[in-house]
């Protein structure tokens, strides 16, 4: 193959949730992509139900929240199987509950192919290899081997990823210490058990799924890791549940049977040259809290924009290492709350000291504040720079501005994942300081429908995840953060 001859400019392993996520962000920035999946056809099966309060905010600012259909959101949630309200926090919730990763992945695959995205299913990743100017993959295709190249590649092809271990990534962490079953049962009856309950020998948890099916997970202390690379036969998790509970569902049957473990372990370094990561192929973990897709979705807003500012020639200096340099942070919280949880929620009779401990500790509203924001992602915070405005580096808050052409959200000025300017004060000297970068920032004049939003700044410079990457009142100011982010003004 000609070296000098690409595909596109980025190659996708993965038509996971992530995968699709991150394929739509680089349409939107302008990428030419085509997404790689072994599968031939959605499987239909959903690992997870959910995703978390940020995750939801990330699909708000690309106006895909009316794709799903009726959300329900809880203010109810949990850390560890303790119950406490998330609405302690401003702006928090357990997530958007009930809503399989199925359909998650068929939002994003629809938008995904509106876009432009080239999915080709069937595609299985053989090899890889990178050179200075791009990346050459090989997959076995429907039609036989093929090669293809472009100028960056990324793996999110799941915990178990290729890209990963071909382009020699390190994969520190823990193996698993517990292994548990999953199963979406039919046939019979089964006591819901929402937040999971701790039996004498494990824990079990039930939840009605759809009409006739129950999703349960057990976890039986002792119980080696199961081998992954085999699925649990019903019969071996209707005797596990057996010895758990009492109760007999043998007679029943399941539309589907899995396995998952406590295995914790993080990618050391979320790019390679031209070859990076996102989603479970950069961390895996204990789930909890649909933790693990959100976080995915998460990695895939923040790296699309700023690899499609690279292909596209406009992005500064060293703008895709913050991707790893942002993005790392988060999936180390990701992992210490999620070993937390299971520590808490799944130990023996050694771990009971500590969940009475806990259970006091959460009646307070700074931990009940402190958790909820680990668990909604709503903290997640960059570091861009000491001191400065306190929404610095942090998400920006949805709220309403009334505008010459109406009241707007501001997630809906974020759909187009450009760049955002918000004068909130009316100022010419923002409006001029900004004008170079009208191809890639966007300008908003409007006042705050509360008057306490956005802590009092005057102006804000809003990157295109979302995360607030200037406020303040000095137009200078504000030209060099443009810079900084947005490169050479046009």
């Amino acid at each position: 193959m000609d070296a000098d001859v690409t595909d596109a400019d980025v190659i996708i392993a993965g038509a996971g949730p992530t995968g699709l996520m991150l394929a739509g962000e680089l349409r939107l920035g302008g990428a030419e992509v085509i997404v790689l999946e072994t599968l031939e056809r959605p499987t239909g099966q959903s690992r997870g139900l959910g995703f978390t309060a940020r995750a939801l905010e990330s699909f708000d600012q690309r106006g895909l929240v009316p794709r799903f259909g009726g959300l329900e959101t809880s203010p109810m949630g949990h850390f560890g199987g303790v119950q406490f309200d998330f609405t302690a926090l401003e702006d928090a919730h357990f997530g958007a509950r009930g809503i399989p990763q199925s359909r998650t992945e068929a939002v994003l695959e629809e938008w995904a192919l509106e876009l432009g995205t080239d999915i080709r299913r069937g595609w299985e990743l053989l090899d890889l290899s990178q050179d200075a100017d791009g990346v050459t993959v090989t997959a076995d295709t429907p039609d036989g081997e093929r090669r293809l190249r472009a100028r960056y590649l990324v793996g999110a092809d799941g915990g178990h990823s290729l890209v990963r271990r071909t382009a020699g990534f390190s994969f520190p962490g823990t193996d698993a210490t517990r292994g548990m079953y999953l199963a979406d049962v039919v046939g019979c009856a089964i006591p819901p058990r929402f937040l999971g309950e701790r039996v004498p020998a494990g824990m079990v948890m039930a939840a009605p799924l759809a009409e006739g099916v129950d999703r349960i997970i057990v976890c039986e202390h002792g119980a080696p890791p199961a081998d992954r690379s085999t699925t649990p036969d019903f019969a071996e998790v209707a005797a596990a549940w057996k010895r758990l509970t009492g109760e007999d569902i043998s007679g029943g049957s399941a539309d589907w049977v899995s396995s998952f473990t406590d295995a914790t372990r993080q990618a050391s370094e979320y790019r390679r040259g031209r070859v990076l990561l996102a989603g479970d192929a950069a961390h895996i973990h204990l789930p909890a809290g649909g933790q693990g897709l959100s976080t995915g979705v998460q990695d895939a807003v923040n790296l699309g924009w700023k690899l499609a500012a690279v292909v596209r020639g406009w992005a500064p200096d060293g703008l895709l290492d913050t991707y790893h340099g942002e993005r790392h942070p988060a999936g180390e919280r990701l992992l210490a709350n999620t070993l937390a949880q299971g520590t808490v929620f799944l130990g023996g009779a050694e771990s009971e000291p500590l969940r009475a401990l806990f259970a006091g500790l959460i009646e307070l509203d700074p931990v009940k504040r402190f958790l909820a924001g680990v668990v909604s992602h709503l903290d997640v915070h960059y570091d861009l720079g000491e001191g400065g405005h306190p929404l610095l580096g942090r998400r920006l808050p949805p709220r309403v501005l009334t505008t010459a052409s109406g009241p707007v959200g501001t997630p809906t000025l974020l759909h187009s994942a450009q760049g955002l300017v918000l004068d909130l004060a009316d100022d010419p000297g923002v409006r001029e300081a900004a004008a170079g970068w009208k191809d890639r920032v966007s300008l908003v004049t409007g006042v705050p429908q509360d008057p306490d939003a956005f802590a009092g700044a005057p102006a804000m410079l809003v990157r295109p995840d979302g995360y607030v990457a200037w406020a303040g009142a000095d137009p200078a100011e504000l030209g060099e953060a443009l810079h900084r982010w947005f490169g050479t003004p046009a």
